[in-house]
Order: C-alpha cells, then sequence, then structure tokens
C-alpha cells in the first residue's frame, strides 16, 4: 500500500494517509470502516423530550375554587366549538362510566358496592321477592289517598303503621339471612353484622327496575 505526503517537508510524516494499492485482477482493497463515534450523553426518554418541548407543567390544584378557576380559564380560552366537543365527550364518558357500573365492573362500581360479599348479597337480593320492595309504590298510594277523607286517613294511617312492622321484621329477618349466607361462603371476610345486613334491606327496598347495579339474577334463581 503507497503512502501520500501532505507537504514537502520531513516533518509532513505525521500526515500520511494510505492510498489502496490496486490489486492484479483490478479490484481496489477495501478501506478501513467507518467508526461512528458516541454522542457522549444518554438518548433522553420520549416523554421526557415531550414535555421539554411543552414546557413546565402547572402543579395540581390544592383547593376545589381553584380548580374551578382553572376550568374556567381553560372554557374562555377555547372556541365555542371546542367548547361544544368537550362537553360532549364528557357526556360520553360519563355515560360510559355509567353503563360499566350498572353493569357491575368492580372498577367503576361505588366503594359501597365493591367486593365479591357485597355482589353475593345483591344476588340474595334480587332472587327473592322481598315484601320490603312493594313500600314505596303503596306507600305513594296511601299518601294520595289521605285527601278523599278523615275516615280514609284513619285506615290508612293504621295501614302504613303495619306495613312499618312488617317491613321491620322483614329487615331483620333479611339482615340474618344474608350475614349467615356470606359467612358460609367467605368464612375469611371480615364484612358482616348490621352494615351487611342494612346493605342488603336497602338494596330490597327499591324497584328492582331501578336498583344499581343493575340485577345479574332473576327472581326464583338459586343463588
Amino acid at each position: 500500500m503507497k503512502l501520500l505526503r501532505r507537504g514537502g517537508s520531513d516533518e509532513s510524516a505525521d500526515h500520511e494517509v494510505p492510498v489502496p494499492e490496486a490489486l492484479p485482477d483490478g479490484e481496489a482493497v477495501a478501506a478501513a470502516p467507518k467508526v461512528t463515534t458516541g454522542k457522549g450523553r444518554p438518548t433522553p426518554k420520549r416523554r421526557d423530550a415531550e414535555s421539554r418541548r411543552r414546557g413546565p407543567v402547572a402543579p395540581a390544584p390544592m383547593t376545589a375554587k381553584e380548580a374551578r378557576e382553572r376550568r374556567k380559564a381553560a372554557r374562555k380560552s377555547q372556541s365555542k366549538d371546542q367548547r361544544k366537543a368537550a362537553a360532549a365527550e364528557r357526556r360520553a364518558a360519563a355515560s360510559e362510566r355509567r353503563n360499566r357500573m350498572l353493569a357491575g365492573e368492580e372498577k367503576f362500581l361505588l366503594p359501597r358496592d365493591r367486593g365479591p360479599e357485597r355482589a353475593y348479597v345483591r344476588d340474595l337480593v334480587d332472587s327473592r321477592r322481598n315484601l320490603v320492595g312493594l313500600f314505596m309504590p303503596l306507600a305513594l298510594v296511601l299518601i294520595m289517598s289521605m285527601f278523599l277523607g278523615p275516615v280514609v286517613q284513619q285506615y290508612v294511617t293504621l295501614a302504613m303503621f303495619l306495613m312499618m312492622l312488617l317491613m321491620v321484621i322483614e329487615g331483620i329477618y333479611l339482615g340474618r339471612l344474608v350475614n349467615r349466607k356470606v359467612r358460609e361462603r367467605y368464612p375469611d371476610s371480615a364484612q358482616g353484622g348490621f352494615g351487611l345486613g342494612w346493605y342488603a334491606f336497602v338494596r330490597a327496598s327499591q324497584i328492582r327496575k331501578l336498583r344499581a347495579p343493575l340485577p345479574r339474577v332473576k327472581p326464583g334463581a338459586a343463588v
């Protein structure tokens, strides 16, 4: 391999550059591969780079008033079409959350409804035909009938008293039933007592179609 000299002095020997010689078959020797040097620093993560482009992130609001003020300021900076689109998106998200809550998805349930024990209690209540569930419609009928006259009011008052007494009796029985069933199925559970019985009573007193989450079992089904 020949060497080219840069300049005419002897001191230029340090700058000799190798030149490939021609081989007998006309091919040249391949030059040494080019070495790429590093940047000397690690490549930043994508989220870090994006955050630097967006600028500093405002701290989270400390109070509800501050959060409301931020929402008002954000709405003022948007156009009318943007505000409508944001409102429609919020309504759609709220509707999706409610539908999943009614379907019984654990992630979207209220804290009072979470847990396998509460789901089992709901199934127990929904599988029964509870007399206490008739209280609300019958109470409305009795209240409307009180305007018919003083004699009717006496009978209405007596009927409501009897209904209240039956509700208390059925509530006690239902509370003991669900507590016994939960202890049998979940012996290591910490739930039980008055809280679990009251949860069952409140659900039983609601009209079946208005219960949330929606019933998963039909009346009379084995649970």
